[in-house]
């Protein structure tokens, strides 16, 4: 896991914009729902075209949490990136074209293609029976168009999200950032997601905690549900 911590300063910041760290002192396992972002094999796998190798450090940690978070009765949605390709031309063409290098497009559609063994959960994961496994085709799986996860949690009157998986500063955080502006209350798991680097992890929380959510280790998660 990445072993870092909010700088003072922003800490300093958060306080004087709120008057406070925490912004969710307490947690309703009623209305909570853990949101597990591309833990999937094109990001976990070593080699793969988008490797993330800190995604793998992370999911004894998940594999714990959600073990605790079940027993208290919190669903959980595993969102694995899908993008379709037909014809020749990808459903999401603004990335594969412009943010892709041409010696890595192919492998990366490939991997990210409906079906592919890429979109397999990555096989150390315990993932329960009742657990929802979905799929999204944009970094956010929250913004229109991208999943059917806000349709889902709303169905269950879920208003907050536990955010983890990775990259930290990509798709977890897209999505954060989306959870909050669709009124969710959002946590990101400080130890539950991953990045390329450390610095890249932590401004990514840093830029949370100020503006879009909380920002949670997997223990404090659970100790703001016991708190009730």
């Amino acid at each position: 896991m990445h072993d870092i911590a909010i700088r003072p300063e922003i800490v300093e910041r958060v306080m004087k914009r709120r008057g406070r760290v925490r912004l969710f002192e307490r947690l309703d396992p009623a209305r909570t729902a853990a949101v597990y972002i591309d833990m999937q094999v094109t990001f976990l796998a070593p080699g793969a075209p988008v490797e993330v190798p800190m995604a793998r450090a992370i999911v004894p940690q998940i594999n714990s949490l959600n073990a605790r978070l079940r027993a208290l009765g919190v669903p959980i949605y595993w969102v694995a990136h899908a993008n379709t390709s037909r014809y020749g031309a990808s459903d999401w063409p603004g990335f594969f074209e412009h943010f892709v290098s041409d010696d890595a497009r192919e492998r990366t559609i490939a991997g990210l293609a409906p079906g592919a063994d890429g979109q397999q959960l990555w096989p150390e994961l315990e993932v329960a029976d009742d657990d929802t496994v979905l799929f999204k085709n944009r970094y956010s799986a929250l913004i229109a168009g991208s999943s059917s996860l806000e349709t889902m949690v709303r169905g269950r009157s879920i208003d907050t999200l536990l955010i983890g998986g990775t990259k930290t500063d990509v798709c977890c955080e897209s999505t954060a950032r989306d959870a909050m502006m669709l009124d969710f209350k959002t946590v990101m798991l400080a130890d539950c997601c991953a990045a390329l680097s450390d610095e890249e992890h932590r401004n990514a929380l840093e830029t949370i905690i100020q503006q879009f959510g909380d920002v949670m280790t997997a223990d404090e998660a659970l100790a703001a549900f016991e708190t009730r």
